[in-house]
């Protein structure tokens, strides 16, 4: 795998995919896609501790947080979607004599 990334790189580089107009502009281009993705990444970081947070603060003051999340993922799904997964789940617990 990394061998194949290697090889693909190296083929930018020496423009079998995609000639390199100016070495410094892609460079300086390169960088700056890194830059911004280490910035969303911290981004990204510092949100899911405040969700960590919230989730807390709901659990101190009684909430199950894994019914929550499970609230949240379903609010994800349409409608559609959601009937689906629970026809589905219906189905596989009577298939096992659960329901």
């Amino acid at each position: 795998m990394i061998a194949t990334s290697f090889a693909r790189f190296r083929a930018f580089k020496i423009g079998a995919r995609r000639p390199m107009a100016k070495s410094g502009f892609a460079k300086e281009h390169l960088k700056s896609l890194v830059e911004r993705i280490e910035r969303l990444e911290e981004e990204k970081a510092a949100l899911s501790a405040d969700i960590r947070e919230v989730y807390s603060e709901a659990k101190s003051q009684g909430f199950d947080t894994k019914i929550m999340r499970k609230v949240v993922t379903l609010r994800k799904l349409d409608t559609a979607d959601r009937q689906e997964q629970d026809a589905l789940l219906e189905l596989y617990l009577s298939a096992l004599g659960m329901r």
